[in-house]
């Protein structure tokens, strides 16, 4: 008897300790300090709010980013840091980090790699938010989904609207690179150093790293495969909505520069000096003021040159891309305001937009009124931005290009409206409770994150078990897959839709 007393009481304190082993947070060691995460309920191991540059306050308010300071000991990465400046603008947006700071540029990084060693492929997602709003720690973002598929995942906050995009005349001249404006996509960049120099403790391959992103972030990808700090960065790219190559074109550094001064004048500190010493809440409350939104710019630095020029020099990252929109990116009202979607007040509303190029407007955008005025809101918003960025893509960088249209609504909702594949394509239905998600809403998931973690694996969305996805091609006539219930390879019915938006371009 007392021989099997001993053997349990060793036994319950060998479990006791295993059971400690287990529950010591996962820990890895950067190039400036070692932190721990958390070990999620999945085995995915997450690790939030890591430093990957300097607080961007006082000084180095609108400047590059700067280097992370070291810290000594264990840094606590089990939070979500603060997000960016910004206003409350867009009703979808659903946050988990700690308020809003100026101080805002960290990541988060959720792995399976049970050792350093693993070299698992890489995902570093970038948030949309029109450069305005957004935050890494969005539901809809959230890695652990992601991760669980195999794959190291990130989300990264950057400068946003007047912190991340300003151009100034003051800022030119201080700049070694005679540029202003940017931060943001800078900040973007330096993210991706950080993960070439770090990636690996957390049991990522430095050299398999895909960007991805939504809206504001699709843009960033389209334009950080032309950023020149980031080139060599890049494996593979993910576009979802958006690019730098349509009718929201980045502005000369010039006229950037005049936005920017006659905004510092409408916030009563036309310097720069006053602007650096303005608190942050009332520099951002500034922006509340018609016509204060800020973009990415062409500085000649960061955007070295017009991005439909450099696509189509081939002077992108040559990786393979795989790139998207939805059916119901616009709405009809935004062409018939509140006109009713009759043919004649179809003709009216192109009459005004397109002038002497109206009956071209009509022949390419026939059909169905409501269909085709939906269809011109989409392309004139992000639909034939999206379209120029693949074609231009398939033509001249020698590397596989896929393209998708993503065509089923959200529970209750008319037509796939902009941003909701993102929680199709991540895995995160059930982070959003305001739907009543189907069995073909979640099928339509799985589905959808098998394609892009496939992609993020060999450059190829295509796997087992999944229709196939044939390439892009550039012109007339492209293969696509048609995302829904069930999903289709297709050919490319809307083709003269981008010859009008080409010809109207030239114009």
């Amino acid at each position: 008897m007392k021989k099997l007393h001993v053997l349990l009481i060793a036994a319950s304190v060998l479990s006791s300790s295993t059971y400690a082993a287990d529950s010591t947070p996962p820990r890895a060691t950067t190039d400036t300090g070692a932190v721990t995460g958390v070990q999620e309920a999945s085995g995915v191991k997450s690790f939030k709010g890591i430093p990957y540059a300097a607080p961007p306050v006082g000084k180095l308010r609108w400047a590059a980013p700067q280097a992370a300071a070291k810290w000594k000991g264990v840094r606590k990465a089990d939070h979500f840091a603060a997000r960016c400046m910004q206003l409350p603008l867009f009703s979808d947006m659903v946050f988990r980090s700690d308020g809003v700071s100026e101080d805002c540029l960290y990541l988060n990084v959720w792995t399976p790699a049970k050792s350093a060693k693993e070299k698992l492929p890489v995902l570093v997602y970038f948030y949309g938010g029109g450069f305005a709003a957004g935050d890494g720690s969005e539901p809809r973002y959230d890695g652990e989904s992601m991760a669980a598929k195999g794959i190291v995942t990130l989300t990264v906050n950057y400068r946003l609207n007047v912190f991340g995009f300003m151009a100034h005349p003051e800022l030119t001249k201080e700049s070694p690179h005679h540029a202003s404006g940017n931060y943001g996509l800078m900040d973007q960049a330096a993210a991706l150093q950080w993960v070439r120099k770090n990636i690996a403790a957390f049991g990522g391959d430095p050299s398999r790293v895909t960007i991805a992103g939504e809206s504001a972030g699709s843009f960033s990808v389209s334009a950080q495969m032309i950023n020149p700090q980031a080139k060599g960065l890049i494996a593979g790219a993910i576009g979802e909505s958006g690019s730098l190559l349509g009718l929201m074109a980045p502005a000369p550094l010039p006229v950037a520069e005049q936005i920017g001064a006659a905004f510092a004048q409408g916030a009563g500190a036309p310097t720069l000096a006053e602007l650096r010493a303005m608190p942050a809440q009332q520099l951002l409350d500034a922006t509340k003021k018609p016509g204060a939104w800020f973009f990415a710019i062409q500085d000649g630095y960061v955007i070295p040159r017009s991005p439909v020029a450099m696509y189509a020099a081939g002077e992108q990252a040559k990786v393979p891309l795989l790139a998207g929109w939805n059916s119901y990116e616009g709405h009809y009202k935004q062409i018939l305001a509140d006109a009713e979607p009759t043919a004649e007040n179809f003709t009216a509303a192109l009459q005004k937009l397109y002038g002497d190029q109206a009956a071209a407007a009509q022949q390419a955008y026939s059909g169905d009124v409501k269909q085709a005025a939906t269809e011109l809101a989409s392309d004139r918003f992000i639909g034939y931005g999206t379209w120029k960025w693949i074609d231009s893509h398939a033509r001249t960088s020698g590397k596989p290009t896929y393209r998708y249209y993503y065509t089923r609504p959200r529970p209750g909702q008319e037509g796939a409206g902009h941003s909701v594949e993102i929680e199709y394509a991540m895995g995160n239905l059930s982070g959003n409770k305001v739907y009543a998600w189907t069995d073909d809403d979640r099928a339509l998931s799985a589905q959808m994150q098998q394609y892009f973690a496939n992609f993020i694996k060999t450059g190829n969305p295509n796997g087992t078990g999944l229709p196939e996805w044939p390439q892009a091609s550039a012109g007339a006539g492209s293969r696509l897959m048609k995302l829904d219930v069930p999903s289709v390879a297709a050919t490319a019915t809307d083709d003269a839709h981008y010859q009008f938006q080409e010809a109207q371009a030239k114009h």
